[in-house]
């Protein structure tokens, strides 16, 4: 593909941590803050301090004044925002707004591979350059793997994608898959933790870059924008939003843009109130949550593994989720004034079929998760019918797409044993999957080689940290 990231040629954000105020210069790989401290998401501050879509550009682009980066992807889809009528009614909430991330080319959706991780991945690729890395390294329970497995071929970027077996159902795709894709299956019972234990290991071995998750400031800024494309659409910001979490990438990007928002004065000065769920028996961010602290309540990982094959949401399946990070999920929760919800597997069954026979559209079980979590919100009375709502639907038109286009399954490239990741030769088997292309292009950024600056930047009164990457 010829010139499939176009260069914006405009620097306009840095990177600041939460925890200690540095400000620093962006590579589009950079995860954590230097300094030793205790753990803290970097967050994105941008030149532009207003809102400023543009109704020219491409897909998510429409907000690249927001969006971390200086290139764009091709083929890039953005969400739809609507009022809800039949089901507002339905639950009694004349003020209900849907924001859909997913496939409905009716309603303007047009998210290929159906969920909003192609947002996700929008921020990711268009933040990180195209050069100095022989693969990108993404584990992921099933939808990110999709996405980023799409959107990678469609612009020619090496990817090796580490996925339980239950994962690679999501792996269909309109067309085949370019050989830059490479995709490791985890059998024998393998979750979630699993695929992200060896992605991270993989990602340690030289020309391998890990993409981070939810620490990726491209990650949250590109879910962030189906916030922005609600407010836009609505004018103002909502009192209360719903979704589903597993990470909790989505419910801290939310947070993150509606600060933004809230500095833009356009849109309202309060912050809306998060409202988030998880599916039962596995709720480990509930289950800390409602013990009002900021500490982690970790089950073993057997234990935890079992829970996760329970539960009908299998995306929402992680364990390691940043919930006392600086800038985690407890810190959002409490100043959002927010709440969490664990809503069990028939719940979320008649929320999926409830909101099919209102809306007109299937939708997967996690954004089932975030409507029962409504559900039970507005019969007991803890958001009143005067409230301005907006649920995310952060999945849907899966059947519809199914129903409509012809779809490849993409089998994997490798598959380990759970029983067998611990042996030698895992990491030569993986990283052997790109020995036969000649993909790195420059040297891999290396932490050590970091060496800090100060220096003048478009922020007054703050040191700015630039950071360089010695290259031979």
């Amino acid at each position: 593909m010829v010139n499939a990231l176009a260069a914006t040629n405009r620097f306009h954000y840095q990177l600041i941590c939460p925890a200690c105020g540095l400000v620093l210069d962006d590579d589009g790989f950079l995860l954590a803050c230097p300094r030793p401290h205790a753990p803290a998401l970097l967050t994105t501050r941008y030149s532009s301090r207003i809102l400023q879509g543009n109704r020219r550009a491409p897909g998510l682009y429409r907000y690249q004044c927001w969006l971390p980066g200086r290139n764009r992807l091709a083929h890039s889809a953005r969400t739809v925002t609507y009022q809800s009528r039949r089901l507002s009614s339905t639950l009694g909430l004349p003020h209900l707004w849907i924001t859909f991330s997913g496939y409905w080319p009716e309603r303007g959706a047009t998210l290929e591979t159906a969920t909003f991780k192609e947002l996700e991945v929008g921020g990711v690729l268009s933040r990180m350059p195209r050069h100095g890395f022989r693969a990108l390294v993404v584990a992921s329970a099933g939808n990110t793997a999709a996405a980023f497995a799409n959107a990678s071929s469609e612009n020619d970027i090496p990817c090796l994608i580490v996925v339980p077996a239950s994962g690679m159902e999501k792996m269909r795709f309109a067309h085949r898959l370019k050989p830059c894709i490479k995709i490791i299956s985890l059998t024998g019972g393998a979750a979630y933790s699993d695929a992200i234990s060896l992605a991270d290991r993989i990602a340690q071995q030289d020309g391998f870059v890990g993409e981070g998750g939810v620490k990726n400031v491209g990650r949250r800024d590109g879910i962030a924008t189906a916030v922005l494309n609600a407010v836009e659409t609505m004018g103002r910001l909502p009192d209360y939003y719903f979704q589903a979490i597993g990470s909790g990438a989505g419910a801290i990007a939310a947070h993150e843009a509606a600060k933004r928002l809230v500095e833009d004065s356009r849109f309202g000065r309060a912050l809306p109130r998060l409202m988030l769920g998880q599916n039962t028996p596995f709720t480990p961010i509930y289950d800390s949550w409602k013990t009002g602290r900021r500490d982690f309540i970790e089950a073993d990982p057997d234990t935890a593994r079992a829970l996760t094959k329970k539960i009908l949401a299998t995306v929402l399946s992680n364990q390691r989720p940043p919930y006392s990070t600086v800038g985690g999920v407890f810190d959002v929760l409490r100043e959002s004034q927010g709440d969490m919800f664990a809503v069990d597997n028939q719940e979320v069954l008649q929320a999926m079929e409830l909101f099919e026979r209102c809306e007109g559209i299937d939708i997967e079980p996690a954004a089932g998760v975030a409507l029962a979590a409504l559900m039970r919100a507005a019969n007991s009375g803890q958001i009143g019918p005067d409230a301005i709502v907006l649920l995310h639907i952060t999945g849907g038109g899966v059947a519809k797409r199914a129903s409509e286009r012809a779809l490849f399954s993409t089998p994997p490239d490798l598959e380990l044993s759970l029983d067998g990741l611990g042996t030698d030769g895992v990491l030569e088997k993986a990283c052997g999957l790109f020995a036969e292309q000649n993909t790195l292009v420059g040297p891999r950024p290396q932490a050590a080689s970091l060496t800090a600056t100060a220096g003048q930047g478009m922020f007054r009164n703050k040191v700015i940290v630039r950071f360089h990457v010695d290259r031979p």
